[in-house]
């Protein structure tokens, strides 16, 4: 075996938001439905394989808890039946078109695609369904390390209550545990965004400017919760300019409005060691994993990187009816009308050559750290699950290629608490406020589009927040079971989900249909709580909507618990 370069600790963000009895297609339940198929089953696949061969590489994998609670319902098993049965339709009424006009390659592609859908139908009804308890076998092995993140993926820096991500951590902790056996060690900051302890003023709003008030640092909720690690970009550990990899996916992204600036160069700081991040004056640390800047875009763009490959399918072109795709990138920047037949031979061979590439670009960039510092470092390749499988869909080939070849070349691919575990962080030091999103700060969450979402949800927040301090709630059976769903309807309108979607117009209309949804149904709750607090009479039609809210948004159901331990936080 070759020399020990250093470690690899590479990373899967799994997250969606909740859509679940809210539509199927486009933006419904085909959402989860296509990322199952696409992204979740190939890489459970993929991990399996590691397992069974034992293979000598770990990942860490966060799966988010709004995404866990759709996973483990019923309903996701009826949506995957009715999805599967649509794609394997359209394949066969694909192929009787394509035969019709006589284009035999696609006929080939037609029974590609159903092969594929008959092949990831056999391994979801051989596990009866259940994604969760075959990562948590896999955890249990070793192979994955399960982390958390926020319960709904709530965008920290931007929510105005100390109680709300307090709300957003302790739903987030319970939903792990009850899915997966054990509390998590790490969590995933949604869109890595992190704020550190200072006087905080509302960005958006008729507080904006006028009240400030002090607020915790982010690492210091996460060590009052026993969570030890988080990821971060680069750019807010040493300064600079910040990557940029979502804006090949979604182009509005590069419009959007922001200071240029880059963020003020701390010298001395490597990417390759993990480090202790707190506040000054504050209470409470965690360590920050930092992601890569070098290999990054390699995988993540398109313009630059692997799934730009002219043999990779194209992620932006499909077939009408159907929704089948049938071409190859062929260039990142031609017309989609000049897109080329995709040749899945060729396209796995790519998969084999860019894995050996990465190997050797990983190794590269720990050599070349060893000898600058002395010490093996860690390489923390930080990516959204979605990537492999749905945008590049030769994404999991890519990666079981990877980290089957890591360990020849002399790279440890290691789970985050494990290499942690033997290895001492740097620091203490503090961290600049941004994200990983476009321009590295809160320009894509918070801009002229989406302003008016953080009006609602800081209203929202008071008005929850207001009326839990209140103790009446605490002992009546139905009033609880009103607050309850408040909180609910609290989280679903937090979700970080609906300003990208506004902002990138990937579905801005349905994110703002749901997100108005969502604040309707918190306001039609919360004006019924305080009529039943103040002794009201309830009639059918308030039971009617409380039943069909619990019915439609189920999520979490020991809320009620958290929503008492989180307004008892006392101010920072």
């Amino acid at each position: 075996m070759a020399k020990p370069a250093g470690h690899l600790v590479f990373t899967l963000h799994t997250h969606l938001p909740f859509v679940l009895n809210h539509g199927r297609w486009p933006h419904g339940s085909d959402w989860l439905s296509e990322a199952t198929v696409e992204c979740y089953l190939p890489l459970l696949r993929m991990l399996d394989g590691l397992a069974r061969d034992d293979i000598p590489a770990a990942i860490t994998m966060n799966i988010s808890p709004i995404l866990c609670e759709q996973l483990a319902s019923s309903a996701f098993q009826e949506e995957m039946t009715a999805f599967f049965d649509q794609r394997l339709r359209s394949c066969e009424e694909t192929r009787r078109h394509f035969t019709d006009t006589q284009e035999h390659n696609l006929v080939a592609l037609c029974d590609y695609w159903r092969a594929v859908h008959e092949e990831r139908r056999r391994e979801f009804d051989a596990m009866g369904g259940d994604l969760l308890a075959r990562f948590r076998r896999l955890a249990d092995r070793g192979t994955v390390e399960l982390i958390s993140t926020a319960a709904t993926h709530g965008y920290f820096p931007l929510l105005s209550r100390d109680e709300s991500l307090e709300l957003q951590l302790r739903t987030a902790i319970d939903a792990h545990t009850r899915h997966f056996g054990c509390r998590p060690r790490g969590v995933w900051l949604p869109e890595c965004a992190y704020r550190p302890r200072y006087q905080w003023t509302p960005p958006a709003g008729p507080r904006s400017g006028k009240v400030r008030y002090r607020r915790r640092g982010v690492e210091e909720l996460l060590a009052a919760h026993g969570l030890e690690y988080f990821f971060t970009d680069v750019h807010l550990v040493r300064g600079g300019q910040a990557l940029s990899a979502y804006r090949d996916y979604f182009p509005r992204l590069r419009t959007v409005q922001g200071q240029e600036a880059e963020f003020r160069r701390r010298e001395g700081r490597s990417p390759y060691l993990p480090y202790r991040v707190a506040s000054r004056g504050g209470t409470g640390d965690a360590v920050a994993l930092v992601r890569d800047p070098e290999t990054t875009l390699q995988v993540w763009s398109r313009d630059a990187g692997y799934p730009g490959d002219e043999w990779y399918l194209e992620f932006h072109k499909r077939h009408f009816p159907g929704g089948l795709r049938f071409w190859r990138v062929t260039s990142p920047a031609s017309d989609l009308g000049d897109k080329q037949v995709y040749v899945p031979e060729r396209a796995e061979a790519r998969a084999r050559a860019h894995a050996e590439h990465f190997i050797g670009l990983v190794r590269g960039v720990l050599e070349r750290h060893a000898a600058g510092s002395g010490d093996n470092g860690v390489l923390c390749s930080p990516f959204d699950t979605e990537l492999f499988g749905h945008w590049w869909h030769e994404g999991p080939v890519w990666l079981d290629h990877v980290l089957r070849g890591l360990a020849g070349a002399g790279v440890a691919s290691v789970a985050s608490s494990a290499y942690l575990a033997e290895q001492a962080a740097q620091g203490p030091i503090t961290l600049l406020e941004g994200s990983w999103g476009e321009g590295g700060d809160h320009r894509v969450w918070l801009n002229k589009d989406t302003a008016w979402t953080w009006e609602t949800v800081y209203q929202a927040e008071d008005d929850l927040w207001n009326f839990v301090a209140r103790a009446a709630w605490r002992q009546q059976p139905l009033l609880r079971r009103i607050v309850a769903q408040l909180g609910r309807e609290l989280l679903l309108l937090q979700a970080s989900d609906w300003q990208f979607l506004i902002t990138t117009w990937a579905a801005r209309n349905y994110a703002e249909a749901r997100f108005a949804q969502h604040y309707a149904d918190f306001t039609r709750l919360l004006e019924l709580a305080k009529r039943v607090e103040g002794g009201g009479a309830v009639s059918s039609e308030d039971e009617e909507l409380l039943v069909g809210k619990e019915t439609q948004d189920f999520c979490f159901p020991g809320i009620a618990e958290h929503l008492e331990a989180a307004a008892a936080l006392p101010p920072a």
